[in-house]
């Protein structure tokens, strides 16, 4: 797929009013977090991940980006911003330059 950085930059500003729909604690990413995360990525495209202290937070979002098929719009603190389009009647129009 591969964004470009001015839809990232859309992107992470639809997601400022989002709240995390996962959070991920100590035990990191199991099979039921994976699951999950497809769901949400399957029902609302753009979603909010928060991550509990993690040791590598950048590592960590890019995991979450790969196991989900969903591209990485961006890491603000602690919180992942994951985009994955809708094969299917997606519900937001990214910007084309």
């Amino acid at each position: 797929m591969g964004l470009q950085g001015y839809q990232r930059k859309f992107l992470r500003g639809l997601a400022h009013e989002l709240r995390p729909v996962i959070q991920i604690g100590e035990s990191g990413v199991s099979a039921g977090v994976v699951r999950a995360l497809d769901t949400a990525l399957g029902d609302h495209e753009l979603v909010k991940v928060r991550l509990r202290e993690p040791k590598d937070k950048k590592a960590r979002a890019q995991q979450l980006a790969d196991v989900s098929r969903a591209e990485l719009c961006g890491l603000v603190g602690h919180t992942v911003i994951l985009y994955r389009r809708r094969p299917k009647s997606p519900k937001i129009k990214l910007p084309v330059r």
